[in-house]
């Protein structure tokens, strides 16, 4: 058992690197939010008031001018009530949305229920405007904040400076994550080792002492947070103590368990005997939720279909006077439990493209089981657009309709790809194959076969219809910069 007793600052290496930055941050973007809500709700409520009375004299609407004004109090006091302010949930996840349309639930019960006992008339028609306009100028007021922030953080700015706790391997894998995805707002500028290995630096980052010292280092760097990543030397009581000393300095202790791309939602914490224990859910891959999931994909995939018919007529044309051969692609993949079917796409390269593939195997540029290769001579000038775009991909909501593939899951796989798999890497079939998912959302073509394999299984563990909600809206941005897509 580790002892985590703190260390006098003189006794640590001297620390390299700028000084450490302003840690009032998270003030400001509340204030920020703060008035955001209050401005969305109150715009809400003024614009229900010209709609739901148009033409009425002020004296009249009176009682709605008042409860207009006073609605965007309510609203951010609900706010605080619902937590929704906190730094945790602040950038990164879906939390921060959550607790807004919680909000909007629970002031709209409130109003209703405060009505209804004092027997208040009240116009039912401004508050059906009001309350749900309300919430989604505020989501869309906390997305384009979120949207700001993510861009300050890449520039260096608003984040959170850490302290990390564990072993050499697992926090440099650590550090490169949160340098590609700085957008989740944690600087990493100290590390502790085990005590006899606190030497040196970890990608970069100086080792300014071993766990015994995670406190002293805290203090000496000016961290936001530590994170302890899971070692056996961190036992229970070493972080309590440790708990205690940054208690202090109200310094944010968030640990990592020995749990690999599991979300939230699965976790619960059950204490027993005043230990609490990780309870983990299976992943819910039958029953009510996947009829639903089932029926959600076939209403939008016919609603798509009806939606882009001019698009798609328009990109069949061009396809067929531009290049011999079909319109469309044919091929066989592999769909959930190992069934084959044949998957519908825009042809994007020459007729015989299929026949040359053996004479360009010696080109891939992919790692794993694929072939890819950026610019392959196969590839037609109207099918290189088609990709760029995913244009290309539409004709599989025809795939959605017939039940073979989901709007959103693991991508598609050929059958000797399949044949080539290895271990955890069939679980990818256990679900529908995708006409988007986490892969096209995270790098598309650019990722690599181990990056690619774990996002799908990511998604599989993980699914929800919030998450495919979430992945459709991140598919947009991601098709019209058109990265990663060859």
């Amino acid at each position: 058992m580790a002892v985590v007793d703190r260390v006098e600052p003189e006794t640590l290496p001297p620390m390299a690197g700028p000084a450490p930055r302003p840690r009032d941050w998270p003030a400001r973007y509340r204030r920020l939010a703060v008035l955001l809500d209050f401005l969305s709700m109150l715009a809400a409520g003024m614009a229900a008031l010209v709609i739901r009375f148009p033409g009425a004299s002020t004296g009249r609407n009176l009682p709605y001018v008042v409860f207009g004004a006073l609605l965007p109090f309510a609203w951010v006091l609900t706010h605080v009530l619902s937590r929704a302010y906190q730094p945790r949930f602040v950038g990164v996840g879906y939390e921060e949305f959550h607790r807004v349309l919680r909000s909007g639930f629970v002031l709209t019960a409130t109003v209703a229920i405060v009505a209804y006992a004092t027997k208040t008339e009240v116009a039912r028609g401004y508050v059906v405007m009001a309350m749900p306009l309300g919430t989604l100028l505020n989501l869309l007021a906390r997305y384009r904040l979120r949207k700001w922030l993510h861009r300050r953080r890449w520039q260096g700015d608003y984040m959170r400076r850490v302290v990390a706790v564990g072993h050499r391997d697992a926090l440099a894998d650590l550090i490169r994550l949160l340098r590609e995805k700085a957008y989740h707002g944690m600087d990493i500028v100290a590390v502790c080792l085990p005590p006899g290995h606190a030497a040196g630096d970890v990608e970069g980052v100086p080792v300014l002492g071993d766990f015994a010292a995670s406190a002293s280092v805290v203090e000496r760097v000016g961290a936001d947070s530590v994170a302890v990543l899971a070692c056996p030397e961190m036992d229970g009581v070493a972080l309590r103590r440790l708990a205690w000393q940054l208690e202090r300095d109200d310094v944010e202790l968030v640990v990592a368990p020995a749990l690999m791309d599991v979300a939230g939602p699965r976790i619960s914490i059950r204490p027993i005997m005043g230990l609490p224990l990780l309870h983990l859910e299976h992943p819910e891959l039958a029953g009510g939720r996947k009829v639903l999931k089932d029926l959600v994909d076939r209403m939008f995939a016919l609603a798509g279909l009806a939606v882009l018919s001019p698009l798609l007529l328009c990109v069949a044309f061009l396809i067929k006077v531009t290049s011999s051969g079909p319109v469309m692609f044919r091929q066989v993949r592999v769909g959930r439990d190992g069934e084959e079917f044949t998957v519908l796409k825009f042809r994007t390269m020459v007729a015989d493209a299929e026949s040359r593939k053996h004479e360009l195997l010696a080109s891939n540029e992919y790692d794993g089981v694929l072939f890819k290769i950026k610019s392959d001579p196969r590839i037609t000038r109207v099918g290189r657009v088609l990709r760029r775009y995913s244009l290309d991909e539409l004709p599989q909501l025809i795939n959605v309709v017939r039940g073979d593939m989901s709007l959103v899951g693991p991508r598609p796989p050929l059958p000797d790809e399949v044949a080539r798999y290895g271990g955890d890497v069939y679980r990818r079939l256990v679900v529908k194959p995708g006409l988007t998912g986490l892969w096209q959302v995270s790098g598309r073509s650019d990722l690599s076969w181990d990056e690619s394999v774990r996002l799908d299984l990511r998604y599989v563990d993980n699914w929800s219809l919030a998450l495919d909600l979430q992945i459709m809206w991140k598919t947009w941005s991601a098709v019209v910069r058109g990265s990663g897509a060859y």
